[in-house]
């Protein structure tokens, strides 16, 4: 029989592979097949359990720490900072911060969106706040997602931003913590027995890898390649150039503000490196705002040369105008900017990247 005088129902049915009868639909609907158990891995509730126990063998750390520390000692010597030495601080803090925003700026070069200035600056500084303290996953990649993407910018070109803005970053402080390891290595405690001999083998390592960036971006720069369907951009070899730079300024900066709370008493070199070692060792064990282990790190390598209350003193000074009071700030900057972001996004006029 040819299938086209058939009714359009039964034509349809006529024209599947196979043809469920209403007998058939019933029985599968009375008894639905059972559904598969979603598989559960361990490997989550592994490290949440290890994430759980580090926490806990720091807080453990830092109690028993803190229970052999003269806080008498550390309130006094927070009194004692000259007013002078403040007002440096708090200088020093503005333009590392201030810098610090022009990051994105470079990303919104190498994506080509047209946010405004201000308002790009405005959301790298809430980012670069919050990452400070509650740690990059949430501060400098969460709210940089949040508030791009308010404004009008496709995930593709935020990814890229935040990408460029951490390249800019850790290419810096490579350069940086490369060259004083290699020239200036610092002076170790007496009690360590170690030589600098491996500490300067790191650093060249170091530059190296920031070299190859320069090199790179110089011979093949300004050209895009498709890796296993990604596409690879390497910048110019003026902006990979201008990227370290403001890197290397930066922290610099940052080791400033530590430089004059401690009255100058450090040579300026030594707080530095000991800046870079401590800013990395945060990274690595994954604590927010590496509470604790940055100023474990000061003590183990500087508290020979000065006394604790003094350089406690220091870097609580350090953390109340570096990260304190840009939070307060920036948590301010947040919400005006969630309330006014619809009005934002239809001022943008956001052009195709």
């Amino acid at each position: 029989m040819n299938t086209h005088s058939l009714p359009r129902g039964l034509r349809e049915a006529a024209n599947d592979d196979v043809v469920e009868t209403p007998r058939d639909a019933r029985a599968a609907a009375a008894n639905p097949a059972p559904a598969a158990r979603p598989k559960r891995p361990w490997w989550p509730w592994l490290k949440r359990g290890l994430s759980i126990a580090f926490f806990v063998a720091v807080a453990w750390l830092l109690v028993e720490y803190g229970q052999h520390i003269d806080w008498d000692d550390v309130l006094a010597s927070l009194q004692n900072l000259p007013a002078p030495a403040l007002l440096a601080a708090v200088g020093f803090a503005v333009a590392s911060h201030l810098l610090y925003s022009c990051f994105d700026l470079i990303g919104r070069r190498y994506t080509g969106h047209t946010l405004k200035t201000p308002i790009v600056m405005a959301v790298n500084f809430i980012s670069y706040a919050f990452n400070l303290c509650i740690g990059s996953l949430v501060g400098g990649v969460g709210f940089r997602y949040r508030l791009y993407s308010r404004l009008g910018l496709p995930m593709g070109v935020i990814t890229r931003i935040v990408s460029m803005s951490m390249l800019t970053n850790w290419l810096g402080y490579k350069l940086l913590a490369g060259f004083l390891f290699v020239v200036h290595p610092l002076a170790l405690p007496p009690s360590w027995h170690m030589g600098n001999h491996g500490l300067q083998w790191i650093g060249a390592g170091l530059m190296a890898i920031s070299l190859a960036y320069i090199v790179a971006c110089w011979r093949a720069g300004d050209h895009t390649w498709n890796v296993r369907g990604h596409e690879l951009y390497l910048p110019p070899w003026r902006m990979a150039v201008l990227q370290m730079a403001i890197s290397c300024v930066n922290w610099s900066l940052m080791a400033a503000i530590i430089w004059v709370l401690l009255q100058q008493k450090v040579p300026y070199t030594d707080v530095l490196t000991v800046l870079l070692v401590g800013a990395i060792a945060g990274v690595v064990l994954h604590v927010p705002a590496g509470l604790g282990v940055f100023e474990a790190v000061f003590i183990a390598l500087l508290s020979h040369r000065i006394a604790e209350g003094q350089l406690l003193a220091a870097l609580l000074g350090y953390r109340s105008v570096y990260y304190i009071g840009p939070l307060v700030i920036a948590a301010l900057m947040y919400l005006a900017m969630e309330v006014r972001a619809r009005r934002l996004r239809k001022k943008a006029h956001i052009a195709p990247a």
